[in-house]
């Protein structure tokens, strides 16, 4: 049976809408933990797909002037496990505003080494918009390079809620050691 006309065009947009509603979380050769709408490539690990309900429009329906910002100046945001409370208030700002980002966690020397290479130092959180970089947290100073890099205004993009990447598998067996013996110092109640 061969579908025509308007048939198979409807059936083709819905196949398209029904593809751009997953995301892929995936970690790369790297260690570093990607979440992407686009399939991870042949070499990634840790793959898991979930729907992207909620998650905002897709592509198509994004407006044309955050669509050409994301080609031109495509927004990195490097945090740490253990940074919490900053690399949260960056998150949560760039989420506020709309603004698609990826975020790297610095979580070995690999990664630590990649962030001191493109930054100049290892403080996290820091953000790229494009080639620009600003290391640490402050409203303004990302507010100025997301206006540079022609990034719609806040308020103009319906917020998104990109979770944080959950620390690496040898992270979370390292991150809450319990000492022992004699000389353990004693914990608080």
């Amino acid at each position: 049976m061969k579908i025509r006309g308007p048939i198979a065009a409807l059936l083709l947009t819905a196949a398209c809408a029904a593809s751009a509603q997953q995301l892929y979380r995936w970690t790369d050769d790297k260690g570093r933990v990607h979440i992407t709408d686009t399939p991870p490539p042949a070499s990634a690990r840790n793959v898991q797909q979930k729907p992207a309900a909620g998650s905002g429009p897709s592509d198509a329906q994004q407006p044309f002037e955050l669509r050409q910002a994301v080609q031109n100046f495509p927004v990195t945001l490097y945090t740490a496990p253990a940074c919490k409370e900053f690399c949260a208030m960056a998150r949560t700002h760039l989420n506020k505003r709309g603004i698609p980002f990826t975020e790297i966690q610095v979580a070995d020397e690999k990664t630590r080494d990649e962030l001191r290479k493109l930054s100049g130092g290892e403080d996290v959180p820091t953000l790229f918009v494009g080639r620009s970089v600003h290391r640490g947290y402050g409203q303004e100073q990302y507010d100025a390079l997301l206006d540079s890099a022609r990034y719609p205004r806040a308020g103009l993009l319906s917020p998104r809620a990109q979770a944080a990447p959950p620390p690496p598998e040898d992270e979370k067996a390292e991150s809450d050691p319990v000492p022992t013996g004699p000389y353990a110092p004693r914990r608080s109640q």
